[in-house]
């Protein structure tokens, strides 16, 4: 015990010794001791894959000596002797808030009270969530109690950053002691971070993902323009800052596996390879994550068993959630196994960490590899390998010191040393002790076994294997006290004050007489207990029940549906070309085009021939007004050109499958209709399982949302409004005053390309992208209701010299189709939409029939995800309402929207040289009757109907399956949320409720508030 405290004072002062600082004046007497340790026989893992027995480790102030064996020990070296004990290198995290202030978040978000100027004050970025400026090293401040926690777990170093913003600033390294801060910063500058969540930012914009993403494109534009003359205009320290830390290497902090695939297009768009911090969700597109090429720190704070009693709640939770909780802990393994270099962050984690960790190992990871996630590589990712990471000489003396392998259960953590300061967790004579042992009183035998419990053992005492005897056992320092009134001795009343020598107890006992008598207690192994079964067992339990699809969600494909080559026989063909609709015809389908159309045609023995007698052959349907699969609707700012919806591509949304049951393979996302200038748009097709940017059509003009009416005033708004404009006149103004600016900004980079010098415009994304309009190269979608609006947009769009595409909704468009058809301006309407808001009520049916009439090429859409499932019945109603033909009404759905994307060269009909998007219906595409057997895109298979009675049966048993497991799970059950299945898919324009497509308080939660 004396022994013991002496170790305590002198690590008290030596822990003095180290918070004194060169530059800083001695109020007392100096201690200038060497600070020198000698920790000798260890079992020292010197880095992944070395173990080192009987090994020395000499320690000098902040940093390892030597590593070796029979290192001397000199004069003023304090030795210590680790015989049986694992020393490790200290672990590394990669990813830290240690230090950090918290993140204050607004406490609401109102959409209609917006606040547009920042109000941080100083010369920094317009928005707040740009922060570049911010230095983790300068608001970085020790805290103690999270410091102990961290070096519990074995962590002594990590990279810390503020976490708040979309610009986050740089990172520094720093060491979890408890020194100071002067001694703890290791690298005051390493990284730069990002993010698409906004943070503290008290302002409105973003209120999108696709705006977060637009705002982080437009700092790194406006960065480069500073550093090329910017800052002889303006002061503006965030970009300055953004310029000066560009040699420091990025991370980027996701929410999803998604979050990381759009990232790193912003990534290559700038030449930055980001490091990806993930969500444990990397598994699910884990060749697209590869072909980044970027490292992945991830946590493993796997997900928790749900409680599903409830047969209502087990109904309510989605497919892809209950796989993630079984394959989620293959994460890691799955990510070594692809070749990406991943980290593992103890962030979320808490106490589970280690059991995690295991858990990990349990499902593929090697052990080795786990280690490497924890030191050599986040030690890497830093660029402090030579420092971190490792038990070698020159590196920091930071160590763990552990009873026996971290991925044992239940070992003990004593000691954790950081820069050389020794931390004590346990005592590090605590003895390890066996699993039990034989207790022999009399002729009786009776078993003790000890059980770790939050670092301390806990003892049973047992009698015939299972019976347990009532006693009160207290364990301390090696000394163990039993108070037991064994009935069952005719010698004995209790047993009191015995110790331990190696794996033997021995100890003394008083008869109920007041003599006393000795005895001792070996170790023996457990009965019936086999590592090699136990190892085998585990590997059961662990064997994954889930698949991993493409999307990870129900209906997903476990193999990507691959181009192949047909002869469709004998069917009746939509052609939608002047031939009109033949009968008995073949169709030759070869390298994803349409080969030739005709009867009698033959093909190679390897084409696969389908029969399509007694059945319908048409183009796939073009939805030209759609916003599935997307993550972002609507911006905040009345002119968003700047953001785009190809940024926010959801490839996941279960709605790309139903629309291909329904004969859609292609769709125009759009904007929403809150801002008069939306968004830019994303032209797809509906390639269930591919990554959102296979989803896009190579070479696919641009399009831009536009709005009119009210929407965009907020006329229908339930509070008062308070972002310009709130009239239809100011509507207009804002249509003249961006296109004022756009020919202005045009004007100035026409002038500055000409004398080549001085400093360059600045580039504005939304200028760029109505400059591009005015050049006839992006193309106006319009959102639109009542007549007089449509002819002041028309107006507008002459004066200014810019032309309109199509109008979108134009349910007023028979009063001005004359108009419209001088202008070569299309028209996209719904069938029979009316009567649903005031700017409708002179809305009809007859209104598509009656453009078409007037020579406007027009189109049925769907603004609505389950309107889009049977717009085949939409396109029937212009019969009704109008009295069009049957193929002019099949137009109306597929070759007319073609051309109003500028995609009928390749869509919308079935000839010789187009894409093979095919649809093969069991009855006349019209009818009501009428349900597709197929949707072929480029002559890939994306929807079967035989294969969707199989998909929706092996869900269901999969389901099953996952649910039993779950409520097996000996894991404590997690209560299930009632918003976890929330989201709202069906989402259309003139939901002004909505963000996003889901809640407002799920749309906080998810995207502003993480």
């Amino acid at each position: 015990m004396r022994k013991r405290l002496l170790t305590v004072l002198f690590f008290a002062c030596s822990l003095a010794y180290l918070k004194a600082q060169e530059t800083f004046p001695l109020n007392g007497i100096s201690d200038k001791r060497p600070n020198k340790y000698l920790l000798i026989n260890a079992t020292v893992h010197s880095e992944p894959g070395v173990i080192l027995e009987n090994t020395s480790i000499l320690i000098e102030n902040k940093r390892i000596i030597a590593v070796g064996k029979n290192l001397s020990n000199t004069k003023g070296v304090v030795s210590i002797d680790l015989k049986g004990k694992h020393v490790y290198p200290g672990f590394v995290d990669a990813n830290s808030d240690y230090g950090m202030p918290e993140t204050k978040r607004p406490s609401g978000f109102n959409y209609y009270s917006t606040v547009f100027d920042s109000g941080k004050k100083g010369a920094y970025a317009w928005n707040e969530a740009v922060k570049a400026e911010v230095n983790a090293a300068e608001i970085y401040k020790i805290n103690e109690k999270k410091a102990e926690s961290l070096r519990e777990m074995g962590f002594t170093a990590g990279l810390v950053n503020s976490g708040d913003g979309i610009v986050r600033g740089t990172g520094a390294v720093v060491s979890f002691s408890s020194t100071n801060e002067q001694n703890t910063i290791l690298n005051t500058s390493v990284s730069r971070h990002f993010s698409f969540d906004k943070g503290s930012s008290g302002q409105s914009y973003p209120v999108s993902l696709m705006g977060a993403v637009a705002l982080l494109r437009q700092t790194y534009l406006d960065a480069d323009w500073y550093e090329k003359g910017g800052k002889t205009l303006e002061t503006n320290m965030s970009l300055a800052a953004f310029g000066k830390t560009k040699s420091l290497f990025p991370v980027f902090e996701s929410r999803d596996i998604l979050d990381i695939l759009r990232a790193d297009k912003i990534g290559d768009e700038f030449g930055e390879q980001y490091v990806f911090v993930g969500n444990g969700d990397e598994y699910q597109r884990i060749e697209a994550l590869r072909q980044t090429k970027g490292k992945v720190i991830i946590p493993i704070d796997f997900p928790k068993p749900l409680d599903l009693a409830d047969p209502l709640d087990a109904q309510g939770i989605g497919l892809a959630k209950l796989r993630h909780w079984d394959l989620a802990p293959s994460n890691p393994a799955m990510l070594k196994k692809a070749g990406v270099e991943f980290a593992i962050t103890p962030k979320s984690s808490g106490k589970e960490f280690f059991k995690n960790l295991n858990k990990a190992v349990e499902n593929g990871l090697s052990k080795n590899d786990a280690l490497a996630s924890i030191t050599t590589v986040p030690a890497s990712m830093l660029g402090m390998s030579s420092e971190l990471g490792t038990v070698k000489p020159k590196a920091y003396a930071n160590l763990f010191i552990t009873d026996k392998e971290i991925f044992e259960d239940n070992f003990i953590a004593f000691e954790t040393w950081v820069d050389g300061v020794r931390y004590i967790h346990k005592d590090i004579d605590m003895p390890t002790l066996a699993q039990q042992y034989l207790l022999e009183v009399d002729g009786k035998t009776y078993k003790l076994k000890p059980t770790m419990d939050k670092g301390n053992y806990k003892f049973e005492l047992l009698k015939d294997d299972s019976v347990k005897v009532k006693a009160e056992v207290k364990y301390s320092d090696a000394y163990l006290v039993i108070n037991a009134p064994l009935k069952d001795s005719v010698s004995m009343s209790q047993l009191a004050g015995f110790y331990m020598d190696g794996d033997v107890f021995k100890g003394t006992g008083t008869h109920p007489g007041g003599s006393d008598f000795t005895w001792l207690a070996k170790s023996s192994p457990l009965e019936g207990k086999s590592v090699d079964k136990k190892k085998d067992k585990k590997s059961e339990t662990n064997a994954p029940i889930a698949k991993l699809t493409l999307p990870f969600n129900s209906y997903g494909n476990e193999t990507l549906p691959k181009q192949k080559n047909y002869l469709i026989k004998n069917t009746t063909v939509w052609t939608n070309e002047n031939e009109g609709i033949l009968e008995n015809t073949d169709v030759l389908v070869e390298n994803g085009k349409i080969k030739s159309v005709g009867k009698n045609l033959n093909a190679p023995n390897s084409y696969e021939v389908i029969s399509g007698e007694g059945k319908h052959l048409t183009t796939g349907i073009i939805d030209e007004h759609s916003h599935i699969a997307l993550l972002s609707i609507n911006e905040i700012q009345t002119v968003s050109a700047h953001v785009r919806q190809t940024d926010v591509i959801n490839p996941d949304d279960v709605n790309i499958y139903r629309q291909l049951a329904g004969g859609v393979t292609t769709s125009q996302l759009l904007h929403g209709s809150a801002d008069c200038i939306g968004g830019q748009s994303a032209i797809i097709k509906l390639k269930w399982g591919a990554d959102a940017s296979e989803l896009q059509i190579p070479g696919a003009d641009q399009f831009i949302k536009f709005a009119l009416g009210e929407n965009v005033k907020r006329g229908n708004s339930s509070s008062s409004p308070n972002r310009y404009p709130t009239t239809r006149m100011g509507v207009e103004q804002v249509y003249l005053d961006a296109f004022s600016q756009a020919k202005d900004y045009k004007k100035a980079w026409a002038e500055y390309a000409k004398k080549k010098s001085g400093v360059p415009p600045r580039k504005d994304l939304t200028l760029e992208t109505l400059g591009g309009i005015l050049d006839n190269k992006v193309f106006i979608t319009c959102h639109s209701y009542v007549q007089s609006e449509i002819n002041m947009l028309m107006n507008v769009a002459d004066s200014m010299g810019f032309n309109v595409n199509t109008f979108t909704h134009i349910l007023e468009g028979y009063k001005l189709a004359d108009k419209m058809k001088e202008r070569d301006i299309y028209g996209s309407t719904f069938s029979d939409w009316w009567a649903y808001k005031m700017e409708v009520k002179e809305a009809i049916p007859y209104n598509a029939a009656l453009m078409i009439k007037s020579g406007v090429t027009t189109a049925i859409n769907s603004d609505d995800a389950e309107m889009a499932r049977r717009l085949n019945q939409e396109a029937a109603k212009t019969m009704l309402y109008g009295g069009l033909s049957a193929e002019d009404a099949w137009k109306t759905v597929t070759l007319n929207p073609a051309k109003m994307l500028h995609l009928d060269k390749k869509l919308g009909s079935v000839k010789a040289g187009k894409d093979a998007d095919l649809v093969l219906w069991n009855d006349n595409p019209l009818s009501v009757y009428a349900r597709p057997e197929f949707t072929m895109i480029e002559g890939a298979m994306y929807f079967e109907h035989a294969d969707y009675e199989q998909k929706m049966k092996a869900d269901k048993a999969e389901k099953n399956a996952l649910i039993q497991a779950m409520m097996k799970s000996k894991e404590k059950k997690q209560p299930v949320s009632k918003s976890m299945e929330s989201r709202n898919s069906h989402i259309h324009c003139d939901t002004m409720l909505e963000f996003d497509g889901i809640s407002v308080e799920e749309y906080e939660s998810k995207y502003l508030n993480k």
